[in-house]
């Protein structure tokens, strides 16, 4: 069976999100002191005596309240709650029981799930504060005062969910998941591929840019194999990045790209290529990242003969860069190609892994070499003596020479482009460190 699932609800600005990044040790939910900044479930691992377990952070439950971004809130706390094998409900002892904190008590009870009351804010040292005795009435048994903000009580809370994990057993192997990030701008259809992929409401989607702020995580698992998707908040550009917020999101997203294998990154078909979609996958190429370019919305574009190529062309022509990324046209919303980013991924993952013997490595060095002679200056010519693959993700080749100030760019990119013709390497970026024969690798 996989790891427990520990789901955090509650009202909204009551301490879930600090406290959540108090027991995961870093500062993945974003904080700030303004109610509804956790929009999305946040996943992330964790453990306690020696049980790993998944800890989810949910936006905070307004039962009554009609607005479209929180009664989807509410929704995705449902969903959390669902899939949570135990349920941490956080209240503040400070504001008391609320008719909020009875509401979702109602809705726990129904659940049908082991709950343990959490009553945050209580920031002094000694006996339970006297307010304490007033959760009692929610009848959810002995409720743990705790500080998010001072780390008091917090061990408590942490022994008392691990008693109620279901028996441990062996846990899948990581390394067979595919960690694929979806990046792009603001509004092209990111949370919409994620739900068109699980087939279930999983991020929030809905026509406002920047509704997904955090980046979360999704398993899932089919025929072409296991994933876990990560969907991230869309990169605006920083003239357009005024709140903290904001910021955190952002850098949450490289964050998402740094931990990734594959990253798709959404262009969306209406707008074409904008200088913000090069700087986005220039994030992920720089990062050594598999790289997927996604055209998303191609539902919505009038056809005629030769209009994807046209557009694939246009793709390459401003992403130069990232020629080596397969393109695939698709639309999130009808699920036209989505089921074929499965193999793409698969294949990149697979090139952005490969391993190539040293032997094999020089074989095309020297077919190269024969075919385009090496640079020369000034009457001294660049030799290259061998080459060897010094790691993966991206492929990486160390190329011994005796001068390196011959090695132009240009030959380089010869060079890589004659590694391409012979392992493939497509969607992987491909590096080279140039060394002269008597230097240390």
């Amino acid at each position: 069976m996989s790891k427990p699932v520990v789901a955090i609800v509650g009202k909204p600005n009551v301490g879930k999100s600090r406290f959540f990044n108090y027991v995961i040790g870093q500062r993945i939910s974003i904080v700030e002191d303004v109610p509804g900044v956790t929009r999305d479930r946040v996943y992330a691992d964790t453990s306690w005596k020696d049980r790993e377990f998944s800890l989810i952070d949910t936006g905070g439950i307004e039962p009554e309240s009609d607005d479209i971004i929180i009664s989807q809130m509410r929704n995705q706390a449902n969903i959390a709650i669902s899939v949570a094998d135990v349920i941490i409900f956080m209240t503040d002892i400070k504001q008391g029981v609320t008719s909020s904190d009875q509401d979702i008590a109602l809705m726990l009870k129904k659940s049908n799930k082991p709950i343990v009351l959490v009553c945050n804010k209580a920031d002094n040292i000694g006996e339970p504060p006297p307010e304490i005795y007033e959760f009692y009435n929610l009848g959810l048994g002995n409720p743990y005062p705790v500080s998010a903000a001072n780390a008091l009580g917090i061990g408590d809370v942490l022994d008392a969910i691990y008693d109620f994990f279901p028996p441990k057993d062996d846990f899948e192997d990581d390394k067979e998941i595919i960690k694929v990030a979806i990046i792009g701008k603001p509004n092209v259809g990111k949370s919409s591929l994620i739900n068109k992929i699980l087939n279930e409401n999983r991020a929030i989607v809905s026509n406002i840019a920047g509704t997904t702020r955090d980046a979360i995580d999704s398993d899932f698992e089919n025929e072409f194999g296991k994933y876990t998707f990560i969907d991230t908040a869309g990169i605006r550009k920083k003239s357009k990045v005024n709140e903290s917020i904001e910021k955190f999101s952002i850098m949450r997203t490289l964050l998402a790209i740094e931990r990734s294998d594959v990253c798709l990154v959404l262009i969306d078909a209406n707008e074409g290529v904008t200088d913000q979609d090069a700087k986005i996958l220039g994030e992920a190429h720089e990062a050594g990242k598999g790289i997927i370019i996604v055209v998303n919305k191609w539902d919505e574009i009038d056809k005629e003969t030769g209009t994807l190529e046209k557009f694939k062309k246009e793709v390459y022509n401003k992403l130069s860069y990232a020629s080596y990324a397969p393109v695939i046209f698709i639309s999130a919303k009808t699920g036209q190609r989505v089921n074929k980013l499965f193999e793409l991924i698969n294949n990149v993952n697979d090139q952005n892994s490969l391993r190539v013997s040293t032997a094999v490595v020089n074989e095309v060095i020297n077919e190269a070499v024969a075919v385009v002679q090496p640079p020369s200056d000034k009457g001294k010519r660049l030799k290259i003596y061998y080459g060897t693959q010094a790691t993966t993700k991206p492929p990486t080749f160390v190329i011994f020479c005796n001068n390196k100030e011959l090695f132009h760019f240009s030959y380089q990119r010869y060079l890589i482009n004659c590694f391409r013709n012979n392992f493939g390497l497509e969607g992987t970026p491909v590096r080279l460190i140039i060394r002269e024969k008597k230097s240390d690798i």
